[in-house]
């Protein structure tokens, strides 16, 4: 597999969770937050516990986390706009009139996508590609939707790689850019690249099939996970399950 991806490689015992476990338990831990009524305050508390116990037990560096959590910036844009936006019953917040509702709002979206992000970054940062791609398999993802992401990891950084070429050749040969009468160069180098995939591709098959594929890639991984795997890996998304139900007891 090309390159490691999101990565980032120490010895943890999170990183030594086989990664099946690891998507089941992601899976099971955004499940419980978000069935979490908004207004039990204390849940989320305790689930931005549980997550900063797995990072610290995953050894993962601040600035990395950080620099990831960028991903959710369009909806933190969004959740401050919402209790301007949002109707109902004002309240005064600071001198600002704001709508309750949309006060409620914007905390459910910042709590429980916060939180998902923030599991899936644990995931990335402690799983590779392949062992994805592995853990997918032993949790039986069809065949083909595994050999499709095999290949679209493998090939995302050479095609890539050629999309930098192909910018480079292009303002070696006098393009600049920042005008709507290159967009048309622009555009014939999205077509290009393109075309080269696609024949890429065909020739990877060709390859493949004379090689004997037959239509179902090698197996990824030969081995799955112990029962005292998955109850260690499992522990916070069952102790979330937990809270949840709790929560939701509580709101009735």
């Amino acid at each position: 597999m090309s390159g490691d991806g999101l990565l980032v490689a120490v010895d943890s015992r999170v990183h030594r969770v086989p990664a099946q476990v690891k998507l089941v338990a992601l899976f099971v831990f955004v499940l419980a937050v978000v069935s979490t009524p908004a207004a039990v305050f204390w849940a989320f508390g305790l689930y931005a516990a549980m997550l900063v116990a797995a990072v610290v037990m995953a050894k993962l560096p601040v600035h990395v986390l950080s620099r990831r959590l960028a991903v959710e910036t369009p909806f933190i844009v969004f959740a401050l706009l919402l209790p301007f936006v949002a109707t109902g019953p004002r309240i005064d917040v600071l001198g600002l009139e704001l709508s309750q509702s949309g006060v409620l709002g914007a905390w459910n979206v910042l709590a429980k996508g916060t939180l998902g992000v923030v599991a899936a970054i644990l995931l990335s940062a402690t799983t590779a590609p392949r062992d994805l791609l592995a853990g997918l398999e032993r949790l039986r993802l069809p065949a083909t939707l595994v050999a499709i992401l095999s290949f679209m990891i493998r090939y995302l950084s050479v095609v890539s790689d050629d999309l930098h070429r192909m910018r480079i050749a292009r303002e070696s040969r006098g393009y600049a850019g920042g005008r709507v009468g290159h967009l048309k160069a622009v555009a014939g180098g999205v077509g290009g690249l393109f075309v080269r995939s696609f024949e890429r591709g065909e020739r990877v098959h060709l390859a493949m099939r004379s090689r004997g594929y037959t239509g179902r890639m090698p197996l990824l991984s030969q081995t799955g996970a112990v029962r005292s795997q998955w109850l260690e890996g499992l522990t916070i998304s069952l102790l979330a399950v937990l809270i949840a139900v709790m929560a939701r007891v509580v709101g009735l």
